[in-house]
């Protein structure tokens, strides 16, 4: 959720309402966000901060051993039916609820370490094992401990580590004799077994795995720019005096070419659906699987067993290392306001992050002072540049300022003209904090100040600039400095530059049941960042680019030819693909606060009657394209039909319930009656929908995964090939989204042994997906292990006879 939630958005709107007209036109008409922090910040009274408390309580972010005992139960429950996924998800929560050097979370690792084993997670599962016992796991549980282990390191190819491992457990046998027959007995079986093992292991020369050194070629850029390092030597920075900065070609950019490699500067992880907890319900903890339980909240990356920080238990992360940097940096402050931050929302927990990491960049000093001018004579921070002159500060120097102003065409750069992905570059980009409403801007200003005394209550020193590293202790609570208000400004501008610069990092999830045989995917938003260089590019509904995310690395590749001198576009969300004109430009118009003239926009501006459309209705009778607005007439030379859109929009609503109902029956496993339904549906579908609708589309997709379900190749085949042809009416031949059925297509005729159909689909999808991942991309990978067996079994071509 970007803004708070919405008790909170309600509650402020009402007290916005009370407000005497005076305060409001002051806090409307403040020229400056000094001025409308000022303003807004007193109103804040104790009785909003104690409401503001009750709804962040419902947020249950501390640790709690009945919630670890809740969750490691659950876990083994589902251990028990052999879904070692959701045990291991289970098990990994109980972890984020306990508290260190506990049993409760040496138990929760140790039962963990048993699910990654089954799942053949096998070094995972020693690092779960060390840390359980690095944490105090029982000791009259520690043999099946160090059995598992044994196992780990034999099946991993380290015979010597596995016979110490045994020699050890034996030796703690005779010392300590703690079991009881039958267990003893149980355990003897099973150390024989892995002896045996270890025997044959120690007989075989020993090999290890190949080292990963090119697991992933590094995405690098051909030849860095000098002066944005972040981006490549074929795009210069420019600034038009209508659209501001952009980036432009400055050669031919053949499609696929790696523009943009940027780390982000400040990234959230998106809490997904975290509902706070009701009153009232039998269960106050949640089982739902969330990002957060699968994602590390410092890099983004994957993970099956994250790491809970110590004081918290809703961050987590993929190892040590990534949680000690991530307290370093700023998570020693946040942790104590979890619940406070999920409440105000993402947006203002990346405000806070961003000043934060300012820190780093000793802009401490700078930003204090230029404030504290600015209020004594009545100026703000730049919020708006005149295209001629910008008053320039050296955001990364010792705080003094310079002599005169000094003349700078982009905002952003530093003295030397150089653009780069620092604080300096996050602070100019533009908060457009005259066309906010004065109600958001109120929202916005209320919930800094409800965050800023948060801060200062719990006395926590939130911004110096004096930082060193410290060992995670999250116990300390040092002294808050003086200058909160300041960082309350430079708070407020990040929560209004986010809705026009956010960017979201996506990922490709996989969706249906683990038996698909052919991949379903769903792009869905992981995080919330910065990009200071991405957020250079302009909108186009028809953009020139595609970007993808490597954890918080955004790489954003030409997918068409673009000449020298032509701009490079991003699309912002509405693309010509998905939505009309009039939806698009209003979308553009609400969010970022401009008229979007790009060219698709202006040429379907200029033919506003060019035709029903794809997502068209057509006639029952003759089934040609029907056509009007509240009455639609058919098209069709001798045909009078007409019907109420309005009737056909509910027709359409209840297809699109019943295909619905089929897509859960698909992955409930009842595959007969899936298809039985959806058949049903492509025959309702035929009769007023146009052959090129995305629902006959979708309809066609499920239909090849029932039957790719039953192993009917040959029929899933022919729908998906409907399916592609319907997504590249929408989308084009060079999409992503081709891309991506494309991938599904050529995994149908692998699993069918259609070998010559395959290649061909291999090859077109590389191509595809090449241009917008580059070459290492899962799918990619895939399909050059799918294009590998398959040319292995091509017959080998006779030679001549002599």
């Amino acid at each position: 959720m970007d803004l708070p939630v919405d008790e909170w958005k309600s509650y402020i709107l009402q007290k916005w309402s009370l407000l005497p007209k005076s305060i409001q036109v002051t806090i409307s008409t403040a020229k400056t966000l000094n001025d409308l922090f000022l303003h807004s910040s007193p109103l804040l009274q104790p009785e909003d901060e104690m409401f503001l408390k009750r709804l962040s309580g419902g947020y249950l972010v501390g640790k709690d051993p009945d919630a670890s005992l809740f969750y490691r139960e659950k876990g083994n429950k589902k251990f028990q039916e052999k879904d070692y996924m959701g045990a291991t998800v289970l098990y990994s929560k109980g972890v984020s609820h306990s508290g260190p050097n506990s049993t409760d979370i040496s138990l929760c690792y140790a039962n963990r370490s048993a699910a990654l084993f089954h799942l053949g997670q096998y070094e995972t599962c020693l690092k779960d094992i060390v840390r359980a016992q690095t944490h105090g796991y029982p000791e009259r549980l520690q043999p099946k401990l160090l059995l598992r282990k044994a196992e780990c390191l034999v099946t991993l190819g380290r015979p010597q580590e596995a016979s110490q491992t045994i020699s050890d457990l034996e030796s703690n046998f005779a010392a300590k004799p703690t079991l009881s027959a039958s267990q003893f007995q149980i355990l003897q079986r099973t150390l024989c077994r892995v002896k045996v093992k270890v025997h044959e292991k120690e007989n075989l020369p020993e090999v290890f795995p190949e080292a990963l050194t090119k697991t992933f070629e590094a995405v690098a850029l051909r030849e860095e720019n000098e002066q944005i390092p972040s981006a490549s030597s074929s795009v210069s920075l420019h600034r038009d005096p209508l659209k501001g900065r952009c980036l432009v070609a400055t050669k031919d950019i053949l499609p696929g070419e790696l523009l943009v490699k940027e780390d982000a500067f400040v990234s959230v992880l998106n809490p997904g659906e975290m509902p706070p907890r009701r009153h009232g319900l039998e269960s106050k903890w949640d089982i739902q699987v969330t990002n957060g339980d699968l994602h590390c909240h410092r890099c983004l990356r994957r993970t099956l067993a994250p790491v809970p920080c110590d004081g918290c238990s809703y961050a987590k992360y993929c190892s040590q290392e990534c949680m000690q940097q991530a307290w370093d940096r700023y998570h020693g402050v946040e942790c104590s306001l979890g619940a406070l931050l999920l409440t105000l929302g993402v947006f203002c927990h990346v405000a806070l992050r961003s000043a934060l990491l300012a820190r780093f960049e000793d802009v401490g000093k700078v930003i204090k002072k230029l404030c504290g001018e600015m209020s004594n004579q009545g100026i703000c921070l730049p919020e708006s540049e005149d295209p001629a002159q910008i008053l320039k500060y050296d955001l990364r120097g010792e705080g003094e300022k310079k002599d005169k102003a000094v003349e700078t065409p982009i905002p952003g750069c530093d003295i030397n003209g150089k653009y780069e992905r620092n604080y300096n570059a996050v602070f100019h980009l533009l908060p457009h904090t005259e066309n906010h409403s004065p109600e958001h801007k109120f929202l916005c200003a209320l919930s800094v100040s409800a965050l800023c005394r948060q801060l200062e209550a719990a006395g926590l020193q939130a911004f110096t600039t004096d930082l060193k590293p410290t060992k995670l202790k999250a116990a300390e609570t040092p002294v808050l400095c003086a200058e909160l208000n300041v960082w309350g400004v430079a708070m407020l501008r990040h929560m209004l530059q986010l809705q026009c610069n956010a960017q979201a990092i996506t990922t490709i999830q996989h969706t249906g049941s683990k038996e698909n045989l052919i991949t379903d995917t769903q792009q869905v938003r992981l995080a919330t960042a910065l990009f200071p260089v991405v957020s250079l590019l302009n909108h186009s509904c028809s953009p020139n680019t595609s970007v993808s995310f490597i954890g918080t690395i955004a790489t954003i590749r030409a997918s068409q030819l673009i000449r020298r001198g032509q701009e490079i576009f991003h699309c912002y969300g509405p693309h010509e693909s998905r939505m009309g004109v009039a939806e698009r430009r209003q979308k553009l118009r609400s969010q970022y606060f401009f008229d979007c003239d790009c060219p698709p926009c202006e040429r379907e501006r200029q033919r506003p009657s060019a035709g029903p459309g794809r997502e068209a209705f057509r006639c029952h009778r003759c089934r040609a394209l029907l056509q009007g607005d509240d009455v639609l007439s058919c098209g069709g030379p001798a045909c009078m039909e007409s019907v109420s859109r309005d009737l056909l929009v509910s027709r359409l609503q209840d297809l699109q319930r019943q295909v619905g109902a089929a897509q859960k029956r698909l992955r409930d496993g009842r595959l007969e009656l899936a298809i039985q339904l959806l058949l049903g549906c492509q025959s309702d579908a035929e009769s007023f929908l146009s052959a090129d609708h995305s629902v006959v589309g979708e309809i066609e997709d499920t239909l090849a995964q029932a039957y790719a379900a039953l192993g009917d190749w040959e029929k899933s085949a022919t729908h998906l090939q409907e399916s592609l042809r319907v997504v590249e009416v929408h989308h084009g031949p060079s999409s992503v989204e081709m891309g991506h059925e494309l991938f599904k297509l050529a995994q149908v005729f692998f699993n069918g042994c259609a070998i010559p159909e395959a290649l061909n689909t291999i090859q077109k999808a590389e191509k595809v997906l090449l241009v917008h991942y580059g070459p290492w991309n899962d799918e990619i990978q895939e399909l050059q292990k799918m294009k590998s067996c398959l040319l292995d079994l091509l017959p080998i071509p006779e030679g001549p006879q002599e």
